[in-house]
Order: C-alpha cells, then structure tokens, then sequence
C-alpha cells in the first residue's frame, strides 16, 4: 500500500516521525498511541501489507465488551511507526505529544498461523476484522465493524466477550503516567522531547477479569 498521503502531509526536516520501515516476516505488530494533538485521541495501528493500518480512537480503546468505540480510519503509515513516540513540532502535521499506549503482536482468528495474512485482508475489505491481541495492556479478541450507513472511514472497535473481557469502566486514561498528561498538547512549544518516565511509569495494566466467560 502506498504512503504517498502520509509522505505529502509531513515535513520530514522538522519531524522525527520515521519515512518507512519493514516488519520482521515473522508475526505481525500492533502498536496503540496516545495522541494529544489539536484534540486527543488514541491511534490504533495494525500491521498488514506492508504498512500499518491506521486507526484515530477519540475515547481510546476498552477491555469492556460493552463499550462500543468509534475508530476514524486514516491514511497507512509506516512500519517503524510502531516506535515512534515524542513531540512533534508547532506547524507540523499533527503537532502535539505522542505516547506509546500500548504495544504486541497480533493475530487473525484462523486456526492456523499461516491463514492470517489472507483472512486479515479479507476482513478489512468486507469491513468485519477481527482479531486477537497480544499486548501489554490489550489482550485478547477484538473487532473492527465498519459503519457502512455512516462516513466512509467510519468503524467501531469492539472488544470480544472472551476470557480477557471486562465488566468494569474502563479509560485509557487511567493508565497513562500523569506527566504525560500535563504536558497536553505541548501548545506552548516548551517541551523538545518526552520526561523522563521509566521509573515512574505507570505499570498497572489492564485490570484481571473477575470471572472467565467463553465467548
């Protein structure tokens, strides 16, 4: 797929964000990132064909099959795209402080490994993907559906009713270190890079599911 609309929106004299990338051929990534720019949101990214397979998700993603999401499909990115995280300058293309939410591999529902390139695609162009995640903070099945009555770009992500499945509320926000969060959108142009938040990083993680429910 080609990257010619990411290409043309940056300026890659002034931005960090990388131009291209190749995965490893072995398992396929997903990366979630906690974008505060003009508005904040989440940026739910997929890897397939080549590229990754973007996603904006104003509330974030949930664990909770009950919450519906609404995720804006925007143009493919690269594939090291999937590291990047920091400020990216006033005047440029979403300008503002990215975060790494959360980050794994992921998986088709097909039974064998070796189906999931294929069952992936097939998915995303009858726009019903579903699949299952192996990340820090998500885990388990989800969906992509798109909302063929509604904009074009327009999907919802839904989580799968699976032994990873919560009941409780659920906010991506809750698990975002708080100097991460003073920082906004970076309006003021102060900040050049992410703080320091290794050692303080939150490490709580999705909450355990009180019960296991097969789907």
């Amino acid at each position: 797929m080609s990257l010619t609309d990411y290409i043309k929106k940056r300026d890659f004299e002034q931005t960090t964000e990388p131009k291209t990338g190749k995965g490893s051929g072995k398992t396929l990534s997903f990366v979630v990132q906690r974008h505060h720019a003009t508005s904040l949101h989440y940026d739910f990214r997929l890897e397939l064909g080549g590229t990754l397979k973007s996603w904006a998700v104003p509330k974030g993603p949930s664990m909770n099959p009950g919450d519906k999401r609404l995720a804006m499909m925007v143009e493919d990115h690269p594939i090291d795209y999937q590291h990047f995280e920091g400020i990216i300058p006033n005047g440029n293309y979403g300008a503002g402080v990215v975060l790494i939410w959360d980050h794994g591999t992921y998986e088709s529902l097909a039974e064998s490994r070796a189906d999931d390139v294929k069952t992936l695609r097939t998915g995303l162009k009858s726009g019903n993907l579903k699949f299952k995640l192996n990340g820090e903070k998500l885990k388990g099945e989800f969906a992509l559906v798109k909302l063929h009555n509604a904009e074009n770009n327009a999907w919802l992500l839904i989580k799968h009713n699976d032994e990873f499945a919560l009941k409780s509320k659920y906010s991506s926000e809750d698990l975002v270190p708080a100097d991460i969060k003073k920082m906004k959108n970076n309006k003021n142009g102060e900040a050049t890079s992410l703080p320091d938040i290794k050692d303080k990083e939150i490490k709580k993680k999705s909450p355990t599911p009180k019960s296991t429910k097969s789907v």
